[in-house]
């Protein structure tokens, strides 16, 4: 179909769909439905109802150049500015890893080790999804709710959306890990938490350049790469993880398909026992969990 040709917002959803085929884009009919309801201000139902209706020629003009970028391979996330991720909207740009579906299984799973009276700190926090779903679903204390990251834009970004989301009371720290000063009051037997949690960069070095154009060049990377082997979080936080954790505190990650043996090694040899590895729907390792039993 050529943009001439299209009258109706069918007819426009029917233009973007195949033009973002013809560019090899997943979920083309997806993408280009929710970039019209973008540009007309629309949900999905009223789109359902008015489909036939006329697009004058500003908002069509308005789609096109959406559409254009969406077949740059431009993240929908980026152009729209928005995801949802376990029930909740967040801001997103280029600053922040887009928070993905297989995510929603380590919120899960924390989620049956927490309540309203735990302590949870969540590192390298990125857009803040994690710590903002246990919060605001009543899985935090509002005084022990703690998010760490090293990046100042991406705090920006987490800073939005807990307000967004009204779990304003998180406390964010900017910090490489535990390195901040700010993170020293934590050691305290009194501020410890009962749970850390975190989706590290775990992507090798050298398989950056193997991931698809959308992440490979939209995704910051210092959110992607986890050093020459991918570990070098998981053997980072889970060493010091220790000064921070309650005995029987839980360190919960998120992990690339093939490094469950290797996560559940650094664990077991920083004292920590009951190791469990979960499963995502499509089967591959995804999150480990262990439990504390031995403090520094």
């Amino acid at each position: 179909m050529q943009l001439d040709n299209v009258k109706t917002l069918r007819d426009a959803v029917n233009y973007g769909k195949q033009f973002l085929e013809d560019f090899g884009i997943e979920n083309a009919q997806y993408d280009a439905t929710e970039l019209l309801l973008l540009v007309m201000g629309i949900n999905r139902t009223q789109y359902l109802i008015n489909s036939m209706d006329k697009i004058d020629s500003g908002k069509l003009a308005e789609y096109a150049e959406l559409i254009n970028k969406r077949a740059e391979h431009i993240p929908l996330q980026h152009i729209t500015g928005i995801v949802n991720f376990y029930g909740r909207e967040y801001k997103v740009n280029a600053n922040v890893l887009i928070p993905r579906q297989d995510t929603e299984i380590l919120v899960e799973e924390v989620m049956k080790l927490t309540n309203s009276e735990s302590r949870v700190l969540d590192m390298c926090t990125g857009s803040g999804c994690i710590i903002i779903s246990l919060a605001a679903s009543g899985h935090t204390s509002e005084n022990g709710a703690v998010a760490i990251d090293i990046s100042d834009d991406a705090l920006k970004v987490a800073d939005y959306n807990k307000k967004y989301n009204n779990a304003d009371y998180i406390k964010l720290i900017k910090s490489d890990m535990f390195s901040s000063s700010e993170c020293e009051q934590y050691k305290n037997e009194d501020n410890r938490f009962d749970v850390i949690v975190s989706n590290p960069p775990y992507i090798p070095t050298k398989d950056i350049d193997e991931l698809s154009e959308e992440v490979r060049l939209h995704d910051p990377v210092l959110a992607l790469d986890g050093d020459t082997d991918g570990l070098k979080f998981y053997k980072a936080i889970t060493k010091q993880s220790v000064n921070y954790l309650k005995e029987n505190g839980y360190l919960c990650y998120e992990i690339g398909y093939n490094q469950a043996e290797d996560v559940r090694n650094i664990m077991e040899q920083c004292g920590y026992s009951g190791i469990k590895v979960i499963k995502d729907l499509a089967g591959l390792d995804r999150v480990v969990i262990g439990r504390l039993n031995n403090i520094n």
